[in-house]
Order: structure tokens, then sequence, then C-alpha cells
């Protein structure tokens, strides 16, 4: 009786030696979804969103301002990794593997990789996750890997909710890695290698906010009781233990979030630093 022979399954990458990686601007890869083996990508270029610079045209303007759908952080990672490696009609092979999934997860975990979720309410009243993106962050950088959409705009949402996240926690760099026409037309510009490690090192330390505390004064207001990530662990951004008290004590850096609507503060956000 003859047996197949299977190559025995490759061990996540471990979260140090990732985040040592893109401390250095590499990041890894991998040739199709069934390969083990991962590659390490330093580009000449990167593409980077200056946080205070992203363009929204005016019917995406509409779309957030009207709170079309409901959007998260870290409240399914694993469901978004997933849905971004997805075979898609333009790209049918993708470079995200399952030693690349379950890798990240593992970033996720350690707090280091986080989710933006895009979900609109179906006819039984439950939620579908409808778009999303998902990145890795350290010190104040925060580098996109992939995004989906399976509704129209739906990534370009979860994109804008991202940027004004990001630049109310305090971070400094958002990368996106390699550029295309749907990053440029929303404000991505090209950097040498060189300027992006300078950039890096220019945004070592902590932010002042948490992204879960921050989504939390953008979808919640700074009086709900509402935490980020409910359920996610150490993945949700710090912010899934102690909620109100966190609250408390960084009211003054939250400041009182009015009476407005979510996308109506996200649009308020962008609109500032733009």
């Amino acid at each position: 009786m003859a047996y197949a022979m299977h190559a025995p399954n490759r061990p996540p990458v471990p979260v140090e030696t990732l985040l040592l990686a893109y401390r250095s601007g590499i990041f890894p890869m991998a040739d199709r979804r069934e390969d083990q083996e991962v590659f390490w990508v330093e580009p000449r270029e990167r593409a980077v969103i200056p946080l205070d610079g992203l363009h929204v045209s005016r019917s995406l303007r509409k779309v957030i301002r009207a709170d079309r759908f409901r959007v998260t952080v870290d409240r399914a990672f694993e469901q978004v990794i997933r849905a971004c490696a997805e075979p898609r009609p333009e790209h049918p092979e993708t470079w995200i593997s399952e030693r690349i999934v379950q890798s990240y997860i593992g970033m996720h975990r350690a707090g280091h990789a986080h989710s933006v979720e895009c979900w609109m309410p179906d006819e039984a009243g439950d939620s579908q996750l409808v778009g999303g993106l998902y990145g890795v962050s350290f010190d104040r950088v925060f580098c996109g890997e992939s995004m989906f959409s399976r509704l129209p705009d739906t990534s370009k949402v979860a994109l804008a909710w991202l940027v004004a996240v990001l630049g109310h926690a305090g971070y400094a760099l958002l990368d996106c890695q390699f550029m295309t026409e749907h990053l440029r037309s929303m404000g991505a510009v090209d950097l040498p290698q060189s300027e992006y490690r300078r950039m890096v090192e220019r945004a070592q330390g902590q932010p002042r906010l948490s992204l879960g505390m921050a989504w939390r004064w953008f979808a919640e207001g700074y009086a709900a009781g509402v935490v980020a990530g409910a359920g996610a662990g150490a993945g949700a951004g710090g912010a899934a233990a102690d909620g109100a008290a966190e609250g408390r004590a960084e009211g003054s850096a939250l400041g009182e979030a009015g009476p407005s609507s979510p996308g109506k503060r996200i649009m308020q956000s962008l609109t500032k630093t733009s």
C-alpha cells in the first residue's frame, strides 16, 4: 500500500521575529495559499498615507456620515484576515497562506495586530461582516497588511476610520507597503525605503491611547461604557479589561464626544487634520 508523503506543517513565525522584522522595515509573504514557506520583503519604495492627508470623496463622506455600516475594532480579527485571503477575480491567488494567518493571529493575541470591521445588519437583525482591514502596530506605527470589501465602499470606510482612530490615539505613521491606484486616490504617497526607515525611528515611543480607547470615543462617546473588542482578549488593544476606569483615567485626552453620530465624529476629525 502506497502512502502519500506530506511535509510537516511549519509553525507560525514567532511574534518577536515579526516585530523585529517590522521595526527593520521588512515583512513576510508567501507565494501561494498552500505554501508553508515565507519570504521576507523589503520594498525599495513604501506607500504611506499621511494621517493628516487622507482624501475622502464626497460620496464616501456621505456614506460615513450616514453610519451606513457599523464599524468596530478587534471584534473579528480571524474573520477579517481569512476574508482578506479569499480568492478574488482580479487576484485568484493570495500571499496570505495558512502559516501567515496563524502567525498574525499570534500577533493579535499579543496585542500587536489589529482589525477594523464593517458590519451590515441583515433581515434577521444580525450583523454580517461586509468589509474590513488588518495590520500590525508597534510604537506609534501601524502597518496596513490587507483589506477586503463584500459591499461597495466598505474597505474605504474601514480605512477612513483607521486613519481617524490612529490620529486620535497619537500614532505618527500609517504604512501601506505597496502603492495601488486605490491607495493613491485616497492620499497615499511613495517614499524611498530609507526615508520610511527614518520615519519609523522618529515614531518610537507609546501612543497616548490604545486603539480600542480611540475607537470607543468615535463609536460610543466618552461617557459610554462600551469597550472595543469585547471578548477578544489581549488583541483588543488593551481596551477589553477596564473600559470604564480607563475612560475616567484618560478623560482629559479623550474630551467630550458630544451628541453627534460616530460617522460625523469621524468626518469632523478627518476634516480637522486634512
